[in-house]
């Protein structure tokens, strides 16, 4: 008898789940449905994106200068029915395409440009590419594609009537410390939106929690007067001196300012013979800090070391503001979403080759091993803030509109970023199993968001709780984009 009633409570509970799931309203029937329909199609379209991808890898070009790169892009928009603006907010690379109409409105973010210096072949070993400069040692040829791909799976179903709304995929340029996003805000391209997705490439899966740090950028030129270094140097004064003596004012200045401020700079021209005294130099800053009212202070006092190298050497100097980017809000409300998403897509599975690739190149990276397990694995979403080390023009995004984002593992574990490691990943198929896991999590997002006003409605209330009484004023002020930054 007991027997019987322990199988009769079984199938009365087993009956009882099956009548929840029958009677799952026909909103989350139809969200459900609608995931599966886009993953199907992410799947299907991934050997058209990892072509895309790898495309872009190959032109590997500088910010600014992403002409091919973002040419690829719009052609692919085009073709898959949007309108597409081009050339906006003064940056021959950017674009703007939308399809569909009214509410909700949902963008998604595209970067594309690589990283000078960094030409490497897609192999375990350092192998530099001849005759190239740049490459993608930051992922950006992933993350447009990536982008671009789950904008054009939303645009499906908006078209088949599954979805109402607007998506619009934005082309920016120059993320890599030429601040492209911030002209896009500052022109009010974001204003009509109701939330923005983006992710980033990286060694792991996980939703962004953790800020980024506000940066300040510019480049300061110093202006002397030529002499023979030996013959007549009492004549010359030397530009190269005032960098110098910028550098060391600077170097000093560092015991007293908040440790948590990052501060490097390279010296991009410092003349050309040592026998000639050089009349022009050039030094490139960045200034970091996790607050932007300390990185824009302290940015204004290394502009003072500046002025007094200038003084001091008998020099001229004037600057020019590159970059200006302010920290990150994370909006835990689209987060959470994310992260759901993100559980639900999984990581990145190694094949054999793969796992040969990845033992070969992880002994190149400085630090403790880290298991290539990782990559198949999501993180916990966790609000612990772990510290934050870059910066990113998102950050602008971020405080005019809730704003949302991931990493994905495109990289062998353990890769560090801005690294020739990355550019070799990013060009196998390591890469683009970790892009496909992007573009699956963004449009899974915009379709949990498309489809549920009140999390929008959430969304945005948290965010103007973040933002408090800040008014957003670019951080780069009112300059033109710097469009040959690179050169």
């Amino acid at each position: 008898m007991k027997q019987f009633i322990i199988c009769g409570l079984l199938l009365a509970s087993l009956s009882s789940l099956a009548q929840k799931k029958s009677k799952l309203d026909p909103a989350t029937t139809a969200v459900n449905a609608n995931k599966d329909a886009t993953i199907t199609a992410l799947n299907a379209s991934y050997e058209a994106d990892k072509k895309t991808a790898l495309q872009i890898w190959d032109f590997a070009e500088v910010g600014y200068k992403e002409n091919k790169s973002s040419a690829l892009h719009i052609q692919h928009l085009k073709e898959a029915g949007f309108t597409v603006e081009t050339g906006v907010a003064g940056i021959p690379t950017a674009f703007v395409a939308t399809y569909g109409s009214g509410s909700p409105a949902i963008g998604i973010l595209a970067e594309y440009d690589a990283l000078p210096g960094l030409a490497q072949n897609a192999v375990p070993e350092k192998s530099i590419i001849a005759g190239k400069n740049a490459g993608h040692g930051c992922g950006h040829h992933l993350f447009g594609t990536a982008s671009v791909s789950a904008g054009i799976a939303i645009k499906e179903l908006i078209a088949s009537g599954k979805l109402k709304g607007t998506i619009k995929v934005y082309g920016c340029p120059a993320e890599e410390g030429g601040s492209g996003k911030v002209f896009l805000v500052r022109a009010g391209l974001f204003n009509d939106l109701d939330a923005v997705i983006h992710w980033h490439p990286n060694d792991v899966n996980s939703v962004t929690t953790t800020s980024a740090l506000a940066n300040k950028s510019a480049k300061f030129k110093f202006y002397g007067i030529s002499a023979h270094a030996a013959a007549q140097p009492e004549q010359g004064r030397s530009a190269l001196d005032a960098v110098e003596a910028m550098d060391n004012m600077v170097n000093m200045m560092r015991e007293h300012i908040p440790q948590e401020t990052r501060i490097h700079y390279v010296i991009t021209n410092g003349g050309k013979a040592p026998n000639v005294v050089p009349d022009f130099a050039e030094v490139y800053y960045y200034v970091r800090h996790p607050k932007r009212k300390d990185a824009v202070e302290i940015f204004d006092r290394v502009v003072k070391a500046a002025e007094g190298a200038a003084m001091g050497t008998g020099t001229t100097m004037k600057y020019d503001i590159i970059g200006g980017t302010h920290d990150l809000l994370i909006n835990k409300t689209l987060a959470e979403v994310m992260q759901t998403n993100l559980e639900k897509v999984g990581g990145v599975v190694y094949t054999e080759a793969e796992k040969t690739f990845a033992r070969t190149i992880q002994p190149s990276f400085i630090g403790k091993p880290v298991a290539m397990e990782t990559a198949a694995t999501v993180k916990p979403i966790s609000y612990v803030v772990e510290g934050n080390s870059g910066s990113t023009d998102v950050g602008d995004v971020s405080y005019v509109k809730p704003t949302v984002g991931l990493t994905a593992a495109t990289w062998v574990p353990g890769t560090p970023a801005h690294s020739w490691q990355a550019v070799a990943s990013g060009g196998t198929e390591i890469g683009t199993k970790g892009m496909l896991v992007a573009s699956k999590t963004m449009a899974l997002t915009a379709i949990d968001l498309m489809s549920n006003p009140a999390l929008i409605q959430k969304a945005t209330e948290e965010f103007k709780t973040s933002v408090g009484d800040y008014k957003y004023k670019a951080l780069l002020g009112d300059i033109k984009p710097a469009l040959n930054y690179r050169d």
